[in-house]
């Protein structure tokens, strides 16, 4: 699938210090070490609403941990998938009475219209569900016949299950104990009460087909993927085990991360699938998640709508450690739009103080753990003293403005 139109990075000269992240199964922070080439996947949309604030939270993070590689002289293979077969998708066509394929496709469309104004860099690799079925099905012949999968005895819906046995790791990932398990798998789109299961917590991975939905072949009979085996599937495909970053939100981390690394890892006898999970906070408006059974979204397109800056809520999302939940508020909003207009303001003076240690403290912050929140107070620190004369540097407005586009994704040299 054709991902969104790239966005050119600015060159800012010099390297910064080496990526450090919070990985979720080892809790702490660690450092990241890739090779020439660092690898990323992270799961993408269920194409089934416009893009909310808590997925652009999510993009963003990840955004930085794609520039800050780039910056660091990496070449960056990062690979997302859209969920575009799933259950919400095709409730969200019956009730609005249109084709499940016409709107995934209309919200893939609007999701990278979404990405791009946000000048989120692209992924190399951008995977539909529905393109990657044949490699779902190759992978789940291999866990039926290596054991790790079964099939539930039932003639009329004979589903695939994959054992949560099947690797000796199983819980690595979460850390959760076994209550915990139980509660995420039930509210995040498992079924524990399935008859023929042989573990309540034993993950679907190819769905029998039912009347009305959509169905492929397969060895095993028509049916569609399970979601957790799709992001196993395309990320083998496409790089491999033991790659850099496997990230999402933090709704994630179970059932969906900790099953997609069982599958691959039941496939390959690898221990590890990635070598660092990394999941984002959960973005609130007035003091509950944003959710759209909630029904409290803030979408993207609607803020564009409204002629609101897209480098504004960037900085709005930035203000915010990545790994805290937080709330959108119109403060923080408001604080972002007059923050955006002082750095451009401070960029656009024909001189100000030196940039060096400023892009330094802007390289450090980012490099620990996606601190944000200090990273913007390096930059407000220099733009608030550019607006009051100091300095006589009148190359540092170029390239404060350069290293924040570059780094941050912010563009300092007008809107966007």
């Amino acid at each position: 699938m054709q991902s969104w139109s790239d966005t050119v990075v600015p060159p800012v000269p010099g390297r910064g210090p080496a990526l450090r992240l919070f990985d979720t199964s080892d809790r702490q922070v660690r450092p990241v070490v890739p090779g020439p080439t660092a690898t990323m996947y992270v799961c993408g949309i269920t194409p089934y609403d416009a893009t909310h604030l808590g997925h652009a939270a999510t993009y963003l993070a990840f955004d930085l941990v794609n520039r800050i590689w780039r910056d660091l002289g990496h070449d960056v293979h990062y690979v997302q998938n859209i969920t575009d077969v799933d259950d919400p998708l095709f409730e969200r066509a019956e009730r609005d009475g249109i084709d499940w394929v016409d709107l995934g496709q209309r919200e893939i469309q609007l999701f990278r219209e979404d990405m791009a104004a946000l000048r989120v860099l692209p992924p190399r690799d951008y995977i539909g569900a529905v393109e990657s079925v044949d490699e779902v099905v190759e992978v789940v012949g291999k866990l039926v016949a290596s054991g790790a999968a079964y099939i539930v005895d039932d003639a009329d819906h004979p589903d695939i299950y994959f054992r949560t046995d099947a690797t000796e790791q199983f819980g690595y990932e979460s850390g959760y104990d076994l209550p915990q398990m139980q509660k995420f798998f039930a509210e995040r789109g498992g079924d524990p009460d399935r008859p023929g299961k042989r573990d309540p917590l034993d993950a679907l991975v190819w769905r029998a087909a039912r009347d009305g939905e959509p169905s492929w072949d397969s060895p095993h009979g028509p049916g569609r993927p399970g979601w957790h085996i799709e992001c196993a599937a395309i990320a083998l495909n496409r790089i491999g085990t033991g790659f850099d970053v496997q990230g999402g939100g933090s709704d994630l981390i179970f059932p969906h991360h900790e099953f997609s690394a069982a599958h691959a890892e039941a496939l390959t006898g690898d221990r590890r699938f990635a070598k660092h999970y990394v999941h984002t906070g959960m973005i609130g408006l007035d003091g509950e998640k944003m959710s759209k059974s909630r029904g409290n979204l803030v979408f993207v397109s609607k803020l564009r709508a409204a002629q609101i800056d897209p480098a504004a809520i960037r900085l709005g999302l930035f203000a915010g450690h990545y790994r805290q939940d937080r709330a959108w508020t119109d403060d923080v909003l408001d604080d972002a739009v007059s923050r955006l207009d002082r750095w451009r303001r401070a960029a656009a003076r024909n001189s100000g103080p030196a940039s060096a240690a400023t892009i330094e403290r802007l390289r450090q912050h980012l490099a620990d753990d996606l601190d944000t929140p200090k990273a913007i107070a390096a930059i407000d620190a220099w733009a608030g003293d550019a607006l009051d004369g100091l300095g006589s540097d009148t190359d540092a407005p170029g390239e404060i403005a350069a290293a924040v586009d570059a780094l941050l994704g912010v563009p300092l040299t007008g809107s966007r």
